[in-house]
């Protein structure tokens, strides 16, 4: 499974020794011990024995993990990125393996580091990241030998600035200063959190600048907010669903905390927070590719997977693509490279190369009207109360800052504390002057127009994924038809890394750069500016495109969110050994997979001249348009050569052609596919396969053969064969096996 060889470049990066040995990082870092046989594992009672040891049995093996990470340490040590927390660690990290190691420590200096001080002491958005980065370069770079100890200038220049951050958006603000930093999102909160802990953690008796608080205060703060976010992923799954920009900063600080935390509650916590991080990937997980809806996600992320900010991570954890290693910097898997506490449960791993043909149903965040009556005192869910102070991380990480029901805290919280000056509030701040800063005003602007201003909502979400060892198809089913969403993935048919196929509608017309990852503002492929109403049932999937506003909704929006008058298709002919096309049916082969994409609306290529659109080296088209309205019906199916050949496909798939009904009051499609037998589908209409209605909605947490977890339940049973995962969130234990 693994590609790489072992032992084979300039440095010796300790082979099977390091199993036994470890890293012996500084700070309390116990060293990797690997578990014995088949015995048992016993939860120890310090953060360096919490966690089953690496090399017990249930974990990934621990001579597979190794090569893994010497694979990754060859690559990205031929770099030299002293600008980059990342470049910097990860050479620490070979250093503290390898005592021969050698490297250019002399270049990590406060000159290289300019850029990250500036962003830091501008308080400027996404510092958060570099702090959580430049915790392990403070945690390596105080080592016991030459090629571990960094210059003590760069060691005091981190130590500064932990004690000069603001940790909170409700902290103590000076008069000037402006905060441009994001608290609220999912990722951005733990994030945080963490390095707040950490700080106060490196510096117990520092008295810290913003706060007056000690380092040791700090961390009692951070510690019940961590367990919070914690126990929110275990009840309500992740908000910002199957992100594949975001999971990997999710990811990344409940690593950080697994490994240089020394508390023992928060390690174990962080570790189960983990697993389900990594199942979550590993469950829509195919060729490379994170082939799940996301919930947030962009144009330079989703028309490739080795774009993904989780491809990295994937690879090296699941090592089952050939494409190398993108980037030297991969921040996920620099720091698991380093990990000695925590090692992945080998059900991952199994679950992410498993090629039956499994469905994978889940449900994520919560739900909330935002079209429902104004009242004074609106009801919210799980105790959640919309007028409580406390709970605005809660809301506002779900992206719930267009919803009335949270204007009052939202406007009253921005007044308190000037986030309205910073520049992640400049478009918020400009609707709230459109209405006059007049709350009652834009309340009611916010219940009329909810299908607009609410487009960061992420909204409770029932996904479905199929995948077959060859091909795999995943969509968020019913999720906010006909509103704006703005940086949402609705569904998506994979092939492999390349081969992949999605639909959208695009807010904005293509960006003419030459940039690739450039899509405009707010984009041609980020995103919906209408979400269609789907549905999916094994291998086939139904889209239904019909915006619930238009240009006459509100005139002053209208000069902002804008719509185009068509739908289109990502079909990168290029990546496909064969494209054919039959009537409204779009067809492409590869690797064995089948996908037909077919339109209602006539489908045209659109062509690109690639001195003015970015094309990516693509030379035939792969912009499927359909013009003459922004509703449309787009029907997806997949299947693989293991069941048909391409051409009995191709005909079985185009013979019969849908039906679309489309008056005032119904739109609605009947068809009879080829593998599944008759299914119809409405804009208000159930989703009906062979005279059966299907369930669309209400999903329990997760459902899939490797186990049933209802909604809201704190207990995980997962099972994949002779492997077992257990995660009990109310007990606060961890348990992984691998039975006899």
């Amino acid at each position: 499974m693994d590609e790489s060889s072992g032992l084979d470049r300039r440095h010796f990066l300790v082979g099977a020794a390091v199993t036994a040995v470890g890293v012996g990082l500084p700070g309390g870092i116990a060293s990797a011990r690997p578990g014995r046989g088949r015995h048992c594992f016993v939860p120890g009672t310090t953060p360096a024995n919490v966690l089953a040891r690496p090399g017990t049995r249930g974990l990934v093996r621990e001579r597979y993990y190794q090569r893994r990470v010497r694979r990754y340490l060859d690559y990205a040590t031929d770099f030299e990125r002293f600008g980059s927390p990342p470049g910097i660690a990860v050479h620490l990290i070979a250093a503290h393996r390898d005592p021969h190691y050698t490297w250019n420590i002399a270049g990590v200096t406060n000159d290289a580091l300019a850029a990250v001080w500036t962003q830091i002491d501008e308080w400027r958005d996404t510092r958060d990241f570099q702090f959580m980065y430049l915790n392990w370069v403070y945690a390596l770079g105080r080592g016991d030998t030459p090629m571990t100890q960094i210059d003590q200038t760069v060691i005091t220049a981190i130590e500064e600035r932990l004690v000069a951050n603001r940790y909170r958006y409700n902290d103590p603000l000076p008069g000037d200063r402006i905060d441009h930093l994001w608290y609220w999102s999912e990722n951005h909160r733990i994030i945080v959190l963490a390095n707040e802990w950490l700080a106060g953690q490196f510096l117990p008796d520092a008295v810290f600048d913003v706060t007056g608080l000690t380092g040791a205060e700090h961390m009692a703060r951070a510690k019940p907010d961590i367990l919070e976010w914690i126990d929110e992923r275990a009840r309500f799954g992740f908000f910002e669903w199957h992100s594949n920009v975001y999971m990997a900063k999710n990811i990344t600080p409940l690593l950080m905390l697994c490994e240089l935390c020394d508390d023992v509650e928060i390690v174990q916590a962080a570790a189960m927070a983990l697993d389900l991080c990594l199942f979550d990937m590993a469950a829509h997980y195919h060729r490379g590719a994170y082939v799940a809806p996301h919930g947030r996600t962009y144009k330079k992320d989703k028309m490739t997977a080795r774009d993904e900010d989780t491809y990295g991570f994937a690879k090296f954890l699941f090592a089952d693509t050939d494409p190398d290693f993108v980037t030297p910097t991969d921040t996920t898997t620099t720091f698991f490279c380093a990990a000695q506490r925590y090692r992945p449960p080998r059900l991952i791993l199994k679950v992410a190369r498993h090629d039956r043909p499994t469905i994978t149903r889940e449900r994520h965040g919560v739900f909330v009207d935002a079209s429902e009556p104004i009242s004074d005192a609106p009801v919210a869910p799980f105790g959640k109360d919309f007028s409580d102070p406390a709970n605005l991380p809660f809301w506002w990480s779900t992206g719930g800052i267009g919803m009335w029901q949270l204007a009052d805290m939202g406007f009253a919280e921005a007044d308190k504390y000037r986030l309205w000056e910073g520049d992640a509030f400049q478009l918020i701040t400009q609707l709230r002057d459109v209405n006059g800063g007049d709350l009652d005003r834009i309340k009611q602007w916010e219940q009329a127009n909810h299908m607009i201003l609410n487009l960061g909502f992420l909204a409770e979400a029932n996904t479905y994924a199929y995948r077959t060892r060859q091909v795999a198809m995943a969509s968020v089913l019913d999720h906010r038809k006909g509103e704006m969403r703005d940086q949402v993935h609705m569904w998506q048919a994979t092939i492999n890394t390349e081969a992949r196929v999605f639909t959208t509608h695009p807010m904005t017309d293509v960006s003419e750069s030459t940039n690739w990852r450039d899509d405009g503002e707010p984009g041609y492929w980020t995103g919906e500016a209408s979400m269609p109403r789907s549905a999916q049932y094994r291998n086939t999937s139904v889209h239904l495109y019909q915006p619930a506003y238009d240009r006459d909704t509100d005139p002053i929006l209208a000069l902002v969110f804008d719509y185009q008058n068509f739908t289109h298709a990502y079909f990168p002919q290029d990546h496909f050994d064969e494209v054919v096309q039959h009537a409204n049916w779009t067809i492409g082969r590869k690797d064995g997979g089948f996908i037909a994409l077919w339109s209602w609306r006539d489908p045209q290529w659109r062509t690109y001249d690639p001195t003015v659109n970015a094309t990516n080296g693509m030379t035939k088209p792969f912009d499927l348009v359909a013009p003459g309205g922004p509703d449309n019906i787009w029907i997806c199916e997949v299947s693989t050569e293991a069941d048909e050949s391409f051409n009995d496909f191709s005909a079985r798939i185009s013979t019969s052609a849908p039906q679309v009904t489309r008056t005032a009051d119904e739109f609605a499609v009947y068809w009879s596919s080829p593998t599944n037998g008759a299914m119809s589908f409405g804009w208000d209409e159930p989703f009906v396969v062979e005279g059966v209605e299907q369930q669309i909605t209400d999903f329990p947490r997760h459902r899939s053969r490797w186990g049933h977890v209802d909604r809201l339940e704190r207990k995980y049973d997962l099972r994949h064969g002779q492997h077992v995962l257990k995660l009990d969130f109310d007990a606060g234990t961890r348990s992984v096996e691998r039975r006899c």
